[in-house]
């Protein structure tokens, strides 16, 4: 996908009015801001506040997060997401504690922990996935923690690594359909993330995967069934269905506002040909319920 088309994308923005549907009351009391503040006296990063993400209101007041991670710059500047790009600092050896104290403090049982992309670092910052895991385990024997990685460029002795530390859940999100990855992920590879998932499924099997894709970005009816049975075939059996919504004028417009219905009907056809567990829905993101999604 060229530069000039995808500046001609940009430019045109939203034509659509957001339906009603996508409305969310706001929850109400100071459960927010308490994670907030004691998320900012850590010095921890979450996903929910670096991706713009609808739903932190409420998890935020439900006492849970989704832990970001090696810093809040990636690498990468797909064109669909929020977290900043630019200058990387060094990976915070201190960082693994942090996160395991602060899912402490909170209660958890389960816990959710991504990063943005370092393709600076030599292993991708697995090494890092790792030594959170343990920690959160050391400090939480009995909690489940899920990890949501990036591609690590295809290196399979980084995703070892995090294998290795043996998390709950892998995951590790396609995003969208193989045509729109020029345009939506110009630094990602659709094969590779096919891949990886394979690889996953295969060298620790007890370790349910999981992946999801985002719909609304001008995908095709059968690109998403195709998509759909790519991942099912890499061995991955839990999947998340979201809508996807601009966060900003300078990423992609939104093609289309899907209908609950039809996120529904997507359930129910991924549910048919074997999946596991399937959340689907406007508001769905990898990370949205997901305790409740592998007790399903």
């Amino acid at each position: 996908m060229s530069a000039v088309v995808t500046k001609k994308v940009l430019r045109e923005g939203d034509t659509l009015r957001k339906p009603g549907w996508l409305k969310k009351r706001l929850p109400r009391g100071p459960d927010f801001e308490n994670v907030r503040e004691m998320l900012a006296r850590n010095h921890l990063h979450t996903v929910c506040q670096e991706a713009r993400c609808p739903n932190i209101w409420e998890c935020f007041s439900k006492h849970t997060a989704t832990f970001l991670i090696l810093g809040d710059r990636c690498t990468r500047n797909c064109r669909f997401c929020a977290i900043g790009h630019g200058p990387m600092a060094p990976p915070d050896p201190g960082e693994p504690e942090r996160v395991a104290k602060a899912a402490q403090i909170l209660g958890l049982d389960y816990v959710v922990v991504t990063s943005v992309t370092r393709d600076d670092l030599p292993d991708g910052g697995a090494h890092l996935f790792a030594e959170t895991i343990r920690a959160i385990m050391g400090r939480l024997p009995h909690t489940r923690v899920e990890v949501l990685i990036p591609d690590f460029r295809g290196d399979a002795s980084a995703l070892r690594t995090v294998l290795d530390a043996r998390p709950h859940v892998l995951n590790h999100n396609v995003e969208t359909v193989s045509r729109l990855y020029p345009l939506v992920r110009p630094q990602a590879d659709y094969r590779r993330s096919l891949d990886l998932l394979s690889q996953a499924a295969r060298t620790f099997p007890d370790i349910p995967v999981k992946s999801g894709i985002m719909l609304g970005l001008g995908e095709t009816e059968k690109e998403i069934e195709e998509t759909i049975r790519d991942i099912y075939d890499t061995g991955c059996r839990l999947l998340t269905l979201g809508q996807y919504l601009r966060p900003s004028k300078d990423h992609l417009p939104v093609a289309r506002y899907v209908p609950p219905g039809e996120f529904e009907a997507w359930k129910e056809w991924a549910l048919g040909i074997g999946f596991k567990a399937v959340f689907s829905g406007p508001f769905v993101r990898s990370s949205y319920r997901a305790k409740e999604m592998l007790k399903g």
